[in-house]
C-alpha cells in the first residue's frame, strides 16, 4: 500500500486559484501509478475530479471542474499537479488524490484506486 502525500490546499477568495501537489513519501514514486484528484465535503460522497495515466495523459474531467480545473504530472519531480483556477463558493472541501499502480487508463471512480492521501484542505471564502 502506497500513502499518498497531498499539499497545497488553503484559503482563497472566489474567483481565485490554487495548485494542489501529490506526492508519494520517501522510499516510493509515483512514477508507476495513475493518479485521480478527489473531493469530499461532510454528508457528501467523494467527487472524482480529474485523472491522468502513467505516461502523464490527462484520462478524465467531471464535467463540472472542465475549464477549471488541470491534472498534470512532472516527472523531474515525481509530483502530480491539481491546477484549480475561477474557484467557485462550491468547491470549498478536503481533497484528496489516489493512485493506481501501472495503469495505462485512469478513473472517476473512487473504489477503482488502490492507495490515498489523508487530503489537503481548500476554503474558498471573501
Amino acid at each position: 500500500q502506497l500513502q499518498l502525500v497531498e499539499s497545497g490546499g488553503g484559503l482563497v477568495q472566489p474567483g481565485g486559484s490554487l495548485r494542489l501537489s501529490c506526492n508519494a513519501p520517501s522510499g516510493f514514486t509515483l512514477n508507476r501509478y495513475a493518479i485521480g484528484w478527489f473531493r469530499q465535503v461532510p454528508g457528501k460522497e467523494r467527487e472524482g475530479l480529474a485523472s491522468i495515466n502513467i505516461y502523464g495523459t490527462p484520462t478524465n474531467y467531471a464535467d463540472f471542474v472542465k475549464g477549471r480545473f488541470t491534472i498534470s504530472r512532472d516527472d523531474a519531480n515525481d509530483t502530480v499537479y491539481l491546477q484549480m483556477n475561477n474557484l467557485k463558493p462550491e468547491d470549498p472541501a478536503v481533497y484528496y488524490c489516489a493512485g493506481r499502480h501501472t495503469s495505462f487508463r485512469g478513473s472517476l471512480s473512487p473504489d477503482w484506486y488502490d492507495s490515498w492521501g489523508q487530503g489537503t484542505q481548500v476554503t474558498v471564502s471573501s
